[in-house]
């Protein structure tokens, strides 16, 4: 029985399960974030953690201490040059786990992991949104907003409509057009 412990064992060997989890923490720290399944995400961001936590004071101890755990140093190396100095002021909380849905092959609930602070997108969008201030209802918008809408709407069928108008303008010049010529052939054959 596995009463009380808290790790999950991801049906692995322990050798084999230590070298996944370096090897996605690696990946994670490279990319910024990784697709894998729902139950490896969790286990990484136990893992990966309290990595990014030592890597916030930079001395040869916690680097040997974060190798020990990556077995990568181009991800070490990373991770206290890039990652550490980003998530400095944060106290916990480095990833962030999406659902993407279920694997088509067997059904797996899949994910993005990702480090929060990387996330170009998501922080850009949020910011600008709350320092705009607009207050937001859900009842409907006056009938001023909808006099105005109708005005446009309006102007815009006056416009359709002088192009109609320019289109026949042009309709009848070029059967006139056709009209002068058929004259021309007519006066001809009544000499003939």
């Amino acid at each position: 029985m596995r009463h009380g412990k808290k790790i999950n064992h991801l049906s692995r060997k322990s050798a084999h399960r230590k070298a996944m989890l370096s090897n996605m923490a690696s990946s994670l720290v490279k990319h910024k974030k990784i697709n894998t399944t729902l139950a490896k995400a969790k286990a990484l961001r136990i893992f990966i953690e309290p990595l990014i936590t030592k890597a916030k004071s930079d001395t040869t101890h916690s680097r040997r201490t974060v190798f020990k755990y990556l077995k990568d140093k181009y991800a070490v190396t990373e991770l206290f040059r890039d990652v550490a100095p980003k998530i400095a002021d944060r106290e916990g909380g480095y990833t962030r786990i999406l659902k993407t849905g279920n694997r088509l092959g067997d059904n797996a609930d899949m994910c993005l992991i990702e480090l929060v602070d990387f996330n170009e997108s998501r922080t850009t969008e949020t910011k600008p949104a709350a320092s705009e201030g607009k207050k937001r209802t859900r009842r409907s918008r006056s009938k001023v907003g909808s006099e105005e809408k109708s005005a446009k709407n309006k102007a815009g069928k006056d416009v359709i409509e002088d192009a109609k108008i320019v289109d026949e303008i042009k309709d009848e010049k070029s059967t006139k057009n056709k009209v002068k010529d058929k004259p021309a052939n007519n006066d001809s054959d009544e000499k003939n």
